[in-house]
């Protein structure tokens, strides 16, 4: 029987990033149906005490880069070790996703291109045009994403996401959860194919 999974993201993540071709592929693989949860990491940091990336001592951050390199090289995938918008504001571009899939959409494709924006591309995701650029080369009506995502009902979905995860355990990003198993990390990635039976 195929698996749903709640997927918690962060769009400014860089372990989101790697994650994400490897799990949608995965997902597909096992047919599995994928909720897309973007929530306020830095909202469940504060909560749980865990610091900002510029706030952590020299050696975790020296290693936080070693990990990124080492993870970039082995997948081979384009990644800037210090973009130049990090850290961004994600609040808009979550918006803009969820404003996709309240309207039907298969957000999958825009989050990972949200994702590559910030990691492969060096662009500002912060930036309204940035992220109607970004819709319309998915498909999408960018401009019009953009003014349901400064609605209210878009705003509500981000908040409640980010209480669920809260109050489901979620800490970091990304998260999986599949018959109430919590994963964390893309480097659990094989834990959840396991999960998935693929």
């Amino acid at each position: 029987m195929a698996k749903t999974v709640d997927f918690y993201l962060a769009l400014p993540s860089p372990w989101t990033y790697l994650a994400f071709p490897r799990f949608r592929d995965m997902a597909a693989k096992a047919g599995a149906t994928v909720n897309y949860k973007p929530f306020d990491l830095m909202k469940i940091f504060g909560e749980i005490g865990t610091k900002a990336v510029g706030q952590r001592p020299p050696q975790i951050q020296k290693n936080r880069l070693n990990e990124l390199r080492r993870w970039r090289d082995f997948l081979d995938l384009p990644l800037n070790l210090q973009p130049k918008f990090f850290p961004v504001d994600q609040k808009l571009a979550a918006r803009m996703a969820i404003a996709a899939r309240q309207d039907g959409a298969d957000i999958g494709a825009l989050c990972q291109a949200i994702l590559a924006a910030v990691w492969a591309e060096e662009r500002d995701i912060a930036d309204p045009a940035t992220l109607k650029a970004i819709a319309d080369a998915q498909g999408l009506n960018g401009a019009a994403l953009l003014d349901k995502a400064d609605s209210g009902k878009p705003a509500e979905e981000f908040d409640r996401n980010t209480q669920e995860a809260s109050d489901r355990n979620v800490f970091g990003a990304p998260t999986w959860i599949i018959d109430d198993e919590l994963y964390w990390g893309q480097d659990r990635l094989d834990f959840v194919a396991r999960h998935l039976g693929v």
